[in-house]
């Protein structure tokens, strides 16, 4: 049995979507046996490659999800499990026989994930998408990026990951918890408009109350404040500077060799542009390792901008285990901490189908039955 505070649960993941495959990685690498059911023949929605991460730590099978066989083995592996994960259009499922009334037929303790884009009703919810759609009706994207300019792309983190795979994980979890004294199962159903948008929770707020005056780019935590911006070094990389405290922003002048006295209030907003120039000169004489060093055992809150093949190495990452070797690659390291029940590390990557006999011989299925359905393609 896996380690983890999560460790005897079992989740059936129905291969689909990155977000879903997320949600199941935060769920497996917290100590759940996740069976992943993956396509004999791969779908156009599903991006496949060898050694995926967010594949890790769970077995697979291959599972022909088109035949009726196949939809059996599905529904035998959900009355065994407590947890099933798909991210398919709203409908999907219930044509191909899984669906929750299905499912809960069977086996009335299961909680049913579901992720979609748009969720599984509205007027969007059969509509296609991707997660800078998700974002864009959620208003988590439109407040993103400098003034005057386009809103930037802020990877696929805030819906797809954040907004989707974590509250479709983060909702599991609360219907599992109301199971122990409902004895019941329910449906989850997460999307990623509204993860998105429960993100912006904090930035309502401000809007509420007045302390979010400007457009996009123009106010404190949206870079439009110099002392919270990234900067170009001298060798082109970045630091990123979030001096906001008065205590702080003295610490960062004297990192960057600037007279407190002959240097605008920080928070004097009409000074803001001149500020802004004054901060990018100081800190284009330095390289970003120098500054960093400068800023060393200050309270400037001075950090480098680490691309993500840098960031393994940093001393601080390397002290708390934040990346961990999986396999022979470094990922990153289960999250959150737990004290009583820690996460082991996470399991390498096993290739689509590699468990497909062993797990259906749990199930019960003889190796005559087996050979017939691999005979018959509906497993490989």
């Amino acid at each position: 049995m896996k380690a983890g505070p999560l460790s005897g649960l079992e989740v059936v993941e129905l291969a689909g979507l990155a977000s879903t495959a997320f949600a199941c990685t935060v769920l497996a690498d917290l100590g759940a046996e996740i069976v992943r059911v993956d396509r004999v023949v791969p779908g156009h929605d599903v991006i496949s490659f060898p050694d995926d991460p967010l594949t890790r730590g769970r077995r697979s099978i291959r599972v022909d999800t088109r035949t009726p066989d196949g939809i059996d083995l599905v529904l035998e592996l959900a009355d065994r499990a407590d947890v099933l994960v798909e991210g398919f259009r709203p409908g999907v499922a219930e044509r191909m026989g899984i669906g929750p009334e299905v499912v809960h037929a069977r086996n009335s303790r299961l909680v049913y994930g579901r992720l979609t884009g748009y969720g599984q009703d509205g007027p969007l919810a059969q509509a296609a998408g991707h997660d800078i759609n998700y974002i864009g009706i959620s208003g988590a994207l439109e407040p993103i990026g400098h003034a005057g300019e386009r809103p930037v792309v802020p990877l696929n983190l805030v819906g797809l990951f954040g907004g989707g795979g974590l509250l479709l994980a983060m909702g599991v979890l609360a219907a599992l918890y109301e199971r122990v004294s409902s004895g019941r199962g329910q449906v989850v159903d997460a999307s990623m408009v509204d993860g998105s948008a429960m993100l912006t929770t904090g930035l309502h707020g401000l809007l509420n109350s007045g302390f979010w005056p400007g457009g996009r780019g123009e106010n404190i935590a949206d870079g439009g404040a110099p002392y919270y911006d990234t900067y170009k070094t001298a060798d082109g990389r970045y630091v990123a500077i979030g001096a906001v405290e008065t205590r702080f922003w003295h610490d960062l002048m004297k990192v960057l060799d600037l007279d407190p006295d002959r240097t605008p209030v920080h928070t004097d907003k009409s000074k803001w542009p001149r500020l802004r120039e004054i901060v990018t000169e100081a800190v284009a004489k330095y390289t970003r390792d120098e500054l960093v060093a400068r800023a060393e055992g200050t309270d400037a809150c001075l950090t480098p901008v680490l691309a993500p093949g840098e960031a393994p190495a940093h001393p601080h990452n390397i002290a708390r285990g934040t990346f961990v070797d999986v396999g022979g690659v470094l990922l990153p390291a289960p999250a959150p901490r737990f004290g009583r029940t820690p996460a082991g590390t996470p399991e390498a990557v096993r290739p689509a189908g590699a468990d497909t006999a062993a797990v259906l011989e749990e199930l019960g299925v003889d190796a005559e039955e087996i050979e017939r359905l691999r005979a018959a393609g509906t497993i490989a």
